[in-house]
């Protein structure tokens, strides 16, 4: 199993690029989005993979992130959604817009990806509603990683040891904020799919909110009505 590729960009196509790792070209499938953010020929690259193994063929799917590949594997689980379909509602959304019309059961947004009918995207959301806040909270702890790396690898001024190249610090952002609503919402009492969801729509709402702000945002819309 192939599940990262670190090398050079030899060259973009319509929807895949060939990276050089150490002379061996390795031909990646990439969403629209994904190929927009990555940087040009013979620049350094990084792409977290998912390989799909057939009887006739081999292919590898690329991935900002490891968020968005746990979207697409399980977006791919779904009946009448390969990896085309898959690449398509991940290249309109981004893993977080995914997350947030799965948890809010909008499938509408689901459905304005190339190649997605209504049905399509209805079965997606509906097979898909129950696992949003697992994702939602893998997307919180890796994000939680990212900064506690980034933190590790800040330069020390005047200490020669850390002044090779060292990771940039990653804030937790969105996502970190997100699973730690989710998990307050939860010790509450209140079931998955419906603290998802509102968290989702909270977080919509408020882009930049801290987690106090979110879980305050989630619990009014949780609020009975009337």
């Amino acid at each position: 199993m192939i599940g990262k590729i670190s090398g050079l960009l030899d060259y973009k196509g319509d929807d895949h690029v060939l990276i050089d790792v150490r002379g061996v070209g390795y031909l990646v499938y990439c969403s629209d989005r994904t190929l927009a953010t990555l940087p040009g020929p013979g620049e350094a690259v990084t792409l977290y993979t998912d390989l799909l193994v057939r009887e006739d063929l081999l292919q590898l799917f690329g991935f900002p992130s490891l968020l968005e590949k746990e979207w697409h594997r399980l977006l791919m689980s779904v009946q009448g959604v390969g990896a085309k379909a898959s690449l398509a509602i991940l290249g309109a959304l981004g893993a977080e817009g995914v997350n947030r019309a799965i948890a809010l059961g909008d499938w509408n947004a689901v459905k304005a990806a190339r190649g997605i009918g209504p049905k399509t995207a209805q079965r997606v959301v509906n097979e898909l509603k129950d696992k949003a806040p697992a994702v939602m909270a893998l997307g919180g702890a890796l994000a939680a990683t990212l900064a506690s790396d980034g933190a590790a690898g800040e330069v020390i001024e005047g200490d020669p040891a850390s002044a090779q190249p060292q990771p940039k610090r990653v804030e937790s952002g969105g996502a970190a904020v997100q699973s730690e609503a989710l998990s307050a919402l939860s010790n509450l009492g209140y079931g998955p799919g419906e603290a998802a969801g509102a968290v989702a729509q909270a977080a919509g709402d408020a882009p930049g909110a801290d987690t106090a702000t979110l879980i305050r945002a989630a619990l009014k819309l949780l609020a009975p009505k009337g």
